[in-house]
């Protein structure tokens, strides 16, 4: 089945926000035939009725405003996406120079960035996706203005600030003897078992080892070392074994159940994403505006 296409989603936002398929057509530029035809292949695509079209005018069933809802959040990542692959694009003579590891530059910078180019337009912002460790180098030599770590440090010689949370989960495919566990899992069980992990540096794979440090037990047993979320992602959902990675990696897979996450007693899987910089240093300019929104929208 071919999937909905982005105009058709805008539209029915448009339909949701504006209040009528005459007034979300105008707002896109296209007549209101065209858009009742768009919406109607929306419907046949999704296998649902999304407009009640009436005398009195068009609004969105009860299933069409949850579809909107969704639809929202898609051309949300959507925008975020653009605004990340320009961002990268720019990194050098950039205004704004950022660095940002992985989960950060996946789920959150993007839109951060968006936002300082809504507000300044003029500013070029250059993105830099490392793991945390090499963040932190790129900050502490000058090669960038702000940086966003995962790790949870120590952090010599750089200012650090909170920006958002995340928590990270064990999981296994549904094949696994973990996935029909009744009991959580031990911290000892987890050290003592091989995992899929990240490369040394990463701040997934810094987080993992401190939390089982603090539970008293040994360090991780890497059973594969792989250079990306996505990576561990894929290699846990072929079979190669558990791994503990931020829930916002493996959302989509949990839903559909190409993953089950594992409970696990007595280890915090809980982390605090930060802003770096150097220390004794004021940001200023656009990199003082980038921190104040990232601090603003854990608020």
């Amino acid at each position: 089945m071919t999937g909905p296409d982005l105009d058709s989603l805008r539209l029915l936002v448009l339909v949701d926000d504006l209040g009528s398929v005459g007034q979300a057509a105008t707002a896109l530029g296209i007549a209101q035939p065209s858009a009742s035809k768009r919406l109607s292949t929306l419907e046949r695509q999704l296998g649902l009725s999304l407009v009640d079209r009436t005398r009195r005018g068009s609004a969105l069933t009860p299933d069409g405003r949850v579809i909107a809802g969704w639809a929202h959040r898609v051309l949300a990542e959507v925008d975020g996406l653009r605004t990340g692959a320009a961002a990268l694009r720019t990194q050098r003579g950039a205004k704004l120079r950022v660095a940002a590891s992985m989960t950060l530059a996946e789920h959150f910078v993007p839109a951060w960035i968006g936002e300082v180019k809504r507000t300044e337009p003029d500013t070029d912002v250059g993105l830099e996706v490392v793991n945390s460790e090499h963040v932190a180098n790129l900050v502490t030599h000058g090669r960038v203005d702000l940086g966003f770590v995962e790790s949870p440090g120590p952090w010599p010689g750089l200012s650090t600030r909170r920006v958002a949370t995340d928590r990270l989960v064990v999981v296994v495919p549904p094949g696994h003897r973990w996935a029909r566990r009744r009991r959580p899992l031990t911290a000892a069980e987890l050290a003592a078992t091989p995992l899929v992990v990240r490369e040394p540096g990463s701040g997934t794979r810094e987080t993992v080892e401190a939390a089982l440090r603090r539970a008293g037990t040994g360090p991780v047993k890497p059973l594969l070392e792989l250079g990306s979320a996505s990576a561990v992602r894929n290699a846990v959902i072929s079979g190669a074994g558990p791994a503990v990675i931020s829930d916002l990696d493996v959302v989509r897979e949990v839903a559909g159940r190409r993953l089950v996450p594992v409970a696990v007693d007595g280890v915090d899987l809980g982390r605090v994403l930060r802003a770096v910089w150097p220390a004794g240093r004021r940001l200023a300019g656009p990199a003082a505006d980038l921190l104040a929104l990232a601090v603003k929208s854990r608020a």
